[in-house]
């Protein structure tokens, strides 16, 4: 079933696919909620608190990975190369255009977020030519 399949690869991917930003950041010897503090901006623009922040980020991580994998499986995408892509598309709609609204958003290591929409595009495609 195409839209099971999509939620399936987004809800992999949404877990997953933060993974070399956090890594990164840890590396850095930076805050690894930097970036989840960032998602939650999108929703609580003026917060400061981590924890509201925090809260906000994860529906706005969930509707962006299942909103995004839906949008892929219905754009045929599937593999690994055509994932990732994909991710490298989503990162320019995401990082540059919306994300630029924002300064938190803004304000993020760039290549690390690169690799976490190409990371997220690899495992959605990955998993939706599975899944046929």
């Amino acid at each position: 079933m195409p839209t099971r399949d999509a939620f399936a690869a987004g809800a992999l991917a949404a877990v997953l696919s933060g993974l070399p930003s956090t890594a990164h950041a840890l590396a850095r010897r930076r805050d690894p909620l930097e970036a989840t503090r960032a998602a939650g901006s999108l929703l609580l623009p003026r917060e400061t608190r981590t924890l509201p922040l925090v809260a906000a980020a994860v529906p706005v991580h969930v509707a962006l990975s299942l909103g995004w994998a839906l949008a892929l499986e219905r754009l045929g995408v599937r593999g690994a190369g055509r994932g990732a892509a994909a991710g490298l598309a989503i990162a320019v709609v995401d990082l540059g255009t919306v994300g630029r609204r924002f300064p938190r958003i803004r304000a993020l290591p760039l290549a690390p977020q690169l690799a976490d929409h190409v990371l997220y595009g690899t495992i959605v495609g990955t998993v939706l030519a599975r899944r046929d």
